[in-house]
């Protein structure tokens, strides 16, 4: 039997195991209108830019609306082109933009190349890599900071000691100063003290081998089955849909099992106030691992992020008191 327009559109919506809600955003209409099509109320074929955003949010070629796209050649098309498992985004910084606040929406899971995130650091260090805007790309990152921050924006977000620690104490390559230092730190400090809708996590990146994910920008959407990473070229983004890897790289970050040893978000945000007063203060590294050995439980973890260098001048240090 032939299919139209409508029929397809059933086929795809039961496909996708979505809520009439969710395929009622993607389209762009309401409930009522989809409703209509899935019971066969309507007969009137949708306008092209609704089978565009159908094709372009589940990356169908147009062809597939086409009148003799009937049967397997259907059916290929829905079954085959969803297995595409690696997109590559490249549209410039403002496509780039775009995309992660398309996929961090209502909420995100990152694990972090750099300390701060890009976010934090552009309210404080505004245009540090960029040398060119536009008014439209100011518009989206402001917009992406006010969600970020909001208290009900759901957010968990891990970063290496060693990010945390170059990011205070290095002197290579930081283009921080003192002041904003303590700027970045309070900002992160009010943004996740005591709010159960975000979670911060400092993980120890040398106790176990993590392969690289402490060094590229990670998003997992465990809900969509996607992940994307930063690739290691400007405003590159490359996008993953292999359910199997997604799942493995979340467990890897969730189960108690397989994460890498970490401080638990109940005490990230005291980190933030230890390593602000040893800033405050003017603390060089040892002495700031010094606090927060007297001061967490965490010593051990944070003495794994020390060299030995430093670990021997302590030890030296320790043994002259005694």
């Amino acid at each position: 039997m032939k299919k139209n327009v409508i029929d397809k559109i059933i086929d795809i919506y039961n496909r996708s195991e979505l809520s009439i809600s969710k395929f009622a955003v993607i389209v762009g209409k309401d409930r009522r209108t989809v409703t209509s099509w899935i019971d066969k109320l309507s007969h009137k074929s949708p306008n092209e830019e609704i089978l565009e955003r159908i094709s372009s949010f589940f990356r169908y070629p147009n062809s597939i609306w086409d009148d003799d796209c009937q049967g397997d050649d259907f059916l290929d098309l829905l079954t085959k082109v969803p297995k595409e498992e690696v997109k590559i985004i490249d549209e410039g910084y403002l496509g780039g933009l775009k995309y992660i606040i398309k996929y961090e929406d209502k909420e995100r899971f990152v694990i972090h190349s750099q300390f701060p995130g890009p976010m934090y650091r552009d309210t404080t260090v505004p245009r540090v890599y960029r040398t060119q805007s536009s008014t439209e790309i100011e518009v989206f990152k402001q917009e992406r900071v006010e969600r970020m921050l909001s208290y009900s924006f759901q957010t968990v977000e891990w970063y290496s000691i060693k990010a945390l620690l170059s990011f205070c104490f290095s002197p290579i390559g930081n283009f921080y100063t003192k002041e904003q230092k303590i700027l970045i730190l309070d900002l992160m400090y009010n943004n996740f003290h005591e709010n159960y809708n975000k979670k911060l996590y400092f993980f120890d990146s040398f106790s176990r081998k993590v392969y690289g994910l402490d060094t590229i920008y990670t998003s997992i959407n465990i809900k969509n089955g996607v992940i994307f990473f930063k690739a290691p070229l400007e405003s590159v983004i490359i996008e993953v849909s292999n359910k199997k890897l997604v799942e493995r790289i979340h467990r890897h970050f969730t189960d108690g099992k397989e994460a890498p040893a970490h401080v638990h978000p109940s005490d990230a945000t005291e980190i933030l106030q230890i390593l602000r007063r040893a800033i405050q203060l003017d603390h060089d590294l040892l002495q700031a691992y010094v606090m927060i050995d007297q001061q967490t439980q965490y010593g051990e973890i944070f003495k794994n992020n020390l060299s030995l260098s430093l670990i021997q001048r302590m030890n030296k240090e320790q043994g002259q008191k005694h």
